[in-house]
């Protein structure tokens, strides 16, 4: 559809900001809707959602219920703290009375009129109230009644047509539960939102969503997760880097380390992405927070997304090494959020990181981002597919906002042959590696950066230290060979490495 037709058609937003994003807006008025899933996936929060924005607008709405009783949705809305005030409930539950044997079929026989009691006790309501929103649970019920395709088939046509003549805008839910897909009833539909709710063989359950149809409109395709959480639910629309280009900053972006940047060739250029790859205790994090650290200096934002680490034990290490951040964590500077391996999908992390880099309710976005480490990435979400394509594509994005983004990679080992839990240096535009080595008796670490695409950088080895005053490199380490392999043979004096803090 052109943007002129759309922008000349007044769109119904369904009150959640992330759907109707992915709806290029929301739906369009008058129309009837089908939002499906099974049971638990979402449906009654969104369609109450739905009807909230309509309480909001001023517009009346209509909640027509076949599955639940009033008692159980008004539960359902307190466990969110919402109230139902102002949304109107029809409940065609079967009264006590239908559980007595004689009069299972007293109401819904075949030989009934065509829309059957329950279509017409809908209808006499709507022509009472006049809502502009309506949501009929579920269709289940109704499909039971029909009792064949062809009458169930006529009957949602018969709704369709009653409500696009009362000006009103319909979700109708389906719980999935009939036997084969219903796709008649999708083709009626003039939009079909499917919900999925996914049970992984560790932590919470994942939910997702996936437009399947919209007429007229144009939509962004694809699953898109979702989370309900209390009082709301969270739609986190799948991200589309061509989407979002903020305007790349230029310039280098300096570690405040001489020697480091250095190495780095003057530093790293905005709009980049390093990866920091070697074993666990070679000093990736603490370079990393060393930028992020030098960014704060110069008033500019960072965040750090910490899988591995708590707040607590990042601040002491920090501090340890004469790198206090924590002033700068208090003063928003320098933000640290933790991130529970369990509880997160992809798509949410990547709205988290959206949310950091284009800032909110005033606060400045951030210019430099830290993911530590990409293996607790990985494995936070180990039955997730095509985890490296939304990898590329996030920083893909982070590049269009000009943003210097650290990856940190720990690899299995610590000396010798080391294997990488995923290869990602082709995805970054700078690799740093870090490498154990032993000589005169004491374990020390080296630094060297192996790949960097924007800019030149010193190819040499160099030897590095973390004490307790930081960061600190020494002279190319010219008496060595083998050092990247983890196992080198020393052939000069002691007087070319750096001497320990400790004399």
């Amino acid at each position: 559809m052109s943007d002129e037709l759309a922008g000349a058609t007044r769109l119904v937003a369904t009150g959640i900001p992330g759907l109707d994003d992915i709806l290029g807006g929301g739906v369009t008025p008058d129309r009837v809707y089908l939002i499906e899933g099974n049971p638990g996936s979402g449906k009654t929060t969104l369609a109450l959602h739905y009807l909230f924005e309509g309480r909001r607008l001023g517009e009346s709405g209509l909640y027509v219920t076949l599955s639940e009783t009033k008692i159980e949705l008004d539960d359902v809305a307190k466990s969110h703290g919402w109230s139902l005030d102002g949304i109107k409930l029809l409940e065609l539950v079967a009264p006590e009375s239908e559980l007595e044997p004689d009069n299972q079929l007293a109401m819904f026989q075949p030989s009934e009129v065509e829309l059957g009691e329950t279509t017409k006790a809908v209808l006499a309501e709507v022509e009472r109230t006049k809502p502009k929103r309506v949501v009929i649970d579920s269709l289940s019920e109704m499909r039971l009644l029909a009792q064949s395709p062809l009458r169930y088939r006529r009957q949602i046509l018969a709704l369709k047509q009653f409500f696009i003549g009362r000006e009103c805008t319909v979700f109708l839910l389906d719980d999935l539960t009939s036997e084969t897909e219903d796709l008649q009833l999708q083709s009626i539909a003039h939009g079909v939102v499917s919900l999925e709710q996914l049970s992984p063989e560790y932590g919470a359950e994942r939910r997702r969503l996936r437009v399947t149809k919209l007429r007229g409109q144009s939509y962004r395709g694809g699953y898109h997760d979702f989370v309900i959480r209390r009082g709301r639910l969270d739609v986190f629309p799948r991200l589309i880097a061509a989407e979002h280009n903020l305007g790349q900053e230029r310039g280098l972006l300096k570690s405040g380390n001489d020697e480091l940047d250095a190495l780095m060739g003057g530093g790293l250029q905005f709009g980049t992405s390093a990866v920091l790859l070697g074993p666990a205790g070679t000093g990736k994090s603490t370079t990393a927070l060393q930028y992020a650290r030098a960014a704060a200096a110069r008033g500019e934002r960072a965040v750090v997304f910490a899988f591995d680490e708590r707040l607590e034990t990042i601040l002491e290490r920090t501090a340890g090494l004469g790198m206090d951040i924590a002033g700068d964590v208090q003063a928003g500077r320098i933000t640290i959020q933790t991130v529970d391996a369990a509880e997160l999908s992809p798509g949410e992390f990547a709205h988290r990181v959206r949310t950091a880099v284009e800032g909110s309710d005033g606060t400045p976005g951030a210019k430099v981002v830290v993911i530590d480490s990409l293996n607790g990435y990985l494995h936070a979400m180990p039955e997730e597919r095509f985890l490296v394509a939304q990898l590329h594509e996030l920083l893909t994005y982070l590049g269009h906002a000009g943003v210097v983004t650290f990856l940190i990679v720990a690899q299995h080992g610590l000396l010798g042959n080391m294997q990488t839990p995923i290869d990602t240096t082709y995805l970054a535009d700078t690799v740093v590696l870090f490498r154990f080595f032993e000589a005169m008796g004491r374990v020390r670490q080296a630094i060297s950066v192996v790949k960097k695409r924007s800019g030149k950088h010193e190819r040499t080895i160099r030897e590095l230290r973390l004490d307790s005053g930081g960061v600190s490199l020494g002279e190319p380490l010219k008496d060595f060979q083998g050092v990247l392999t983890g196992t080198p043979s020393f052939r000069g004096a002691d007087e070319s490495l750096m001497r320990p803090a400790d004399g």
